[in-house]
């Protein structure tokens, strides 16, 4: 299982705060990943987007995988969302993804809030 440092969380949090600030809330999800992406890079930290997530099913690959928005540094996983509220469904999909991608942490982040900090969600396995 992969784990993150709390320097690159706490980067992590720093950028999408930046972008949440600069852009606020009411826009599509993909505006922020583009905008999480920028702001990830001008930290070096290396990030990618739009990462495969595959599915297998007794030791074969289904080819029916799934895309997580945002993976950094092979060790933490941002789903970005721009929705009212969170649903079970949306901590479902990222717990899935994480146990697909042996990864531990990852973040839920809601850019559709006032205040940022309301809109995110830390899911561990």
């Amino acid at each position: 299982m992969k784990e993150c440092s709390p320097e690159i969380i706490e980067q992590t949090l720093t950028a999408a705060t930046i972008v949440h600030k600069k852009l606020g809330p009411g826009l599509l999800e993909c505006v922020y990943e583009k905008a999480l992406m920028i702001e990830l890079e001008r930290m070096n930290l290396p990030a990618r987007s739009r990462v495969d997530v595959p599915v297998y099913y007794d030791g074969l690959n289904l080819g029916a995988g799934f895309t997580a928005d945002i993976v950094i540094n092979d060790s933490l996983l941002l789903e970005v969302k721009s929705v009212d509220e969170f649903s079970d469904m949306h901590v479902a999909q990222v717990t899935t993804y994480l146990r697909m991608l042996d990864i531990r942490k990852g973040f839920l982040i809601n850019f559709n809030k006032k205040v940022l900090k309301h809109g995110i969600k830390r899911v561990s396995i």
